[in-house]
């Protein structure tokens, strides 16, 4: 007569479900350690973390409650992530993988239970092989409902041409009765958090644009450690932003560095900000920096943070440029000694007033410094004291818009 192993098994399973606090984050660890694709966001990754808990649970139900395999189905959270892994373009294999490393583990973690409790041998491998059984029946189960599950997302986000996605951006950009759960839907990705924006573009006519986008593309995720969500606007542009539940963090001397060896790309970044106003912000933020650094034919990278001033501008080009020829008088020349004394004078203000770091930021002698300030201030006809507002504003509006055509 076999023995009664169900016993045996449930007490098994509720050891493990007493301990799952301990045990849930060393497999899901396990899963960031092994699996490159589940190295994703904050946002992403604590779906990851409720869909491997939600699993687990309906193992131990299953268990300890004499669930049948018919009656098993993919736990909500186990499904939201398998569509997630579609939408950013992750493989279904690693998706796989990571339930077949997980059955593993909880198989050891049985093994090492019932040689704690050390009951008959026979008994325990009864128990052991009964388990095993049960387990794999319930992941085969599961990974059949996930890859439909993962296949429909995958038709379904293919399906939404990048024309249509552009549209769906604009639509939550414009749309200001718009609530965040339709907002959400509609771009397919959660607003809840930390949203930053970037327009990547190359000049038109560049060979083989659509490489150079991917590269940068790749530049975006490496320099924010996140997937970053993509819409093609045209041949020569894409739409790219990081969604996360923490602020995120920008490597921005790597960004710089690979841009480097990207010379027909440039990027525009829009500073990041929260939630759905925050995602509007930063779309918006981003596409004024790019037509800064259009205006004034910039190359890699312009953040929104360093060309605000003169994004607010960007509709009114000529009449800043008139205001600032009528601030700036002679220092709006065109040659060289012009520049130069322009750049000495931003440096002065910059430094309030100091001619040592002054002449410190421009590496040259604080005599240098004082000579050049006498000379601004004889053009201008007035002290720099004066009208420093005035004088800050011009400056940075002329180095970031340009003189004004003769």
């Amino acid at each position: 007569m076999a023995p009664d192993n169900d016993p045996l098994v449930r007490t098994v399973a509720g050891r493990i479900k007493a301990d799952l606090d301990r045990l849930a984050p060393t497999m899901t660890s396990m899963f960031t350690e092994v699996i490159p694709e589940f190295r994703h966001d904050d946002e992403v990754r604590r779906l990851m973390v409720a869909s491997t808990e939600s699993n687990l649970a309906a193992m131990l139900d299953m268990l300890t409650l004499a669930i049948g395999i018919d009656d098993i189905t993919v736990p909500p959270a186990a499904a939201e992530y398998a569509r997630r892994f579609a939408q950013h373009d992750l493989s279904l294999e690693a998706l796989l993988r990571a339930y077949r490393l997980g059955e593993h583990m909880f198989v050891q973690w049985t093994m090492t239970l019932l040689a704690e409790l050390n009951p008959p041998t026979d008994v325990a491998l009864a128990a052991a092989a009964r388990i095993a059984d049960m387990v794999n029946s319930y992941i085969d189960q599961v990974i059949e409902g996930l890859i439909d599950i993962y296949e429909s997302e995958r038709r379904r986000w293919d399906a939404r041409t990048d024309a249509a996605r552009a549209a769906q951006v604009r639509a939550v950009l414009d749309a200001d009765d718009l609530d965040l759960a339709s907002a959400e839907q509609m771009l397919g990705v959660s607003l809840r958090g930390w949203q930053q924006f970037a327009v990547l573009w190359t000049p038109p006519g560049t060979r083989d644009p659509g490489a150079i986008l991917r590269a940068g593309i790749a530049l975006m995720a490496a320099a924010t450690g996140k997937t970053p969500m993509t819409v093609e606007v045209d041949d020569y542009s894409r739409w790219v932003w990081i969604s996360s539940a923490g602020k995120p963090v920008l490597d921005t001397e790597g960004l710089v560095r690979g841009l480097r060896g990207q010379p027909k790309l440039s990027v525009a970044l829009g500073d990041p900000a929260t939630g759905l106003d925050g995602f509007r912000q930063t779309c918006r933020d981003a596409q004024r920096a790019r037509t800064v650094a259009l205006a004034t034919r910039t190359h890699g990278l312009t953040g929104y943070a360093d060309v605000a001033l003169s994004a607010l501008f960007t509709d009114r080009v000529p009449e800043v440029q008139e205001w600032a020829s009528r601030v700036l008088g002679g220092l709006m020349g065109e040659d060289e000694t012009a520049a130069r004394l322009r750049e000495t004078v931003r440096a002065f203000l910059d430094a309030r007033g100091s001619y040592t770091d002054a002449a410190a930021r421009l590496h040259v002698h604080k005599n240098t410094v004082h000579y050049r300030v006498r000379k601004a201030e004889e053009l201008l006809g007035h002290p720099l004291t004066e009208r420093r507002l005035d004088l800050e504003v011009a400056l940075r509006a002329c180095a970031q818009l340009g003189l004004p055509k003769s």
